[in-house]
């Protein structure tokens, strides 16, 4: 909405800042951070009251969460979801089309995780709904934005992956890229949505990992810098640090009520949705192989599921003690807040390592 002032600059100058992205994109984190300052408790007041129980708490979780986390409502992923909103209408250029693809994704992949929470909560079950469901729906709506991002882009680079510390060096995926880039978006939504276990845990790695994709995509959507950077130029990707900035400033918001002791949980609504950003602007950037760097955190969470798993039904026996793997710590005697405070190290050196690889190459 702001944007459309630039028309106005050449009656009067001072709208001529709205044209930059780095303005737009602090105005988007100020105005989402106050949104959800604003309307957090009210919301927060609503869900408590619709929901009675809160969250239900796994049985074969860890022992103290059923003390420590019994009542506490979910679904606080609605909080970041509307300012993210709210400051992309006002300060995202209108126009372009990866704002629509991105935001798109976002909000489908937090309808998912919606209606999973409330069947937990309606069942007061830690089950949602169908699995296979779920990732068919997830599939669907990844796949479909990657189709669209093949065909908004300019060809060949629209469908090619390119590689970190390497000099034009890109892999032309054709037809194929659809399935690359859908499996990219559903694996960060699942590896986020692992992660959220312990108040604070997930929403600070993914304010660290927006913050530096906020970074990559102005620097690739700037022909200078993208030159500069020798990094393969993407036009109009620039506009997406705007929604990045957005999210940083309501993760902020929610962070301020997630603290721990959680006055609210992200739930499934927030944590699908926000991975799914953070997947399809890897897609968009063209920086698929470096979010496994920035968000290795979240890849470890879904790493240590998976290994779990396969390790119980071929050898009966398990490699950690819970997972996923910030669980492991809790059986291991570290305290939450010892277990949360660590991880956001580990993520601030995973995005430090990952934003290395504009440079070295």
């Amino acid at each position: 909405m702001f944007y459309w002032l630039v028309e106005l600059s050449d009656t009067v100058s001072v709208f001529n800042v709205f044209r930059y992205i780095t303005f737009r994109t602090g105005g988007a984190v100020v105005t989402a951070l106050i949104f959800v300052f604003l309307f957090g408790p009210s919301i927060i007041a609503k869900l408590r009251l619709k929901q009675g129980k809160g969250q239900p708490i796994r049985a074969d979780g860890p022992q103290s969460h059923l003390v420590t986390k019994v009542g506490t409502p979910t679904m606080g992923g609605l909080m970041i979801l509307s300012g993210l909103v709210v400051s992309t209408l006002l300060w995202a250029n209108p126009a372009n089309p990866y704002v629509w693809v991105v935001l798109g994704v976002t909000l489908g992949f937090g309808l998912i995780g919606f209606y999973d929470d409330y069947l937990k909560v309606t069942k007061q079950t830690h089950a949602g709904f169908s699995g296979r469901t779920r990732l068919l729906l997830e599939f669907a709506i990844a796949g479909s934005a990657c189709l669209l991002i093949s065909h908004i882009g300019r060809a060949p680079m629209a469908t090619s992956v390119a590689f970190p510390f390497l000099k034009d060096v890109v892999l032309d995926l054709g037809w194929f890229f659809v399935v690359f880039g859908a499996f990219v978006v559903v694996g960060a939504g699942n590896a986020v949505n692992l992660t959220d276990g312990l108040d604070g845990l997930a929403i600070v790695p993914v304010m660290i990992a927006t913050a530096s994709f906020a970074a990559i995509s102005w620097a690739i959507g700037n022909a200078v810098f993208a030159d500069y950077l020798q990094v393969n130029y993407v036009a109009g990707a620039g506009e997406l640090a705007v929604l990045c900035g957005a999210i940083l400033g309501a993760g902020l918001g929610f962070l301020w009520f997630n603290a721990p002791p959680a006055s609210i949980f992200m739930g499934d609504t927030g944590s699908l949705a926000l991975g799914g950003l953070l997947g399809t602007v890897a897609v968009v950037t063209k920086h698929e192989i470096v979010l496994g760097i920035i968000g290795g955190l979240f890849v470890l969470e879904a790493v240590s599921v998976i290994v779990q798993v396969v390790s119980f039904k071929m050898t009966g026996k398990r490699v950690f003690r819970m997972a996923p793997i910030h669980h492991h710590f809790e059986q291991l005697g570290w305290t939450e807040p010892q277990i949360v405070i660590r991880f956001w190290i580990i993520a601030v050196v995973l995005a430090l390592a990952g934003l290395s690889t504009l440079k070295l190459r």
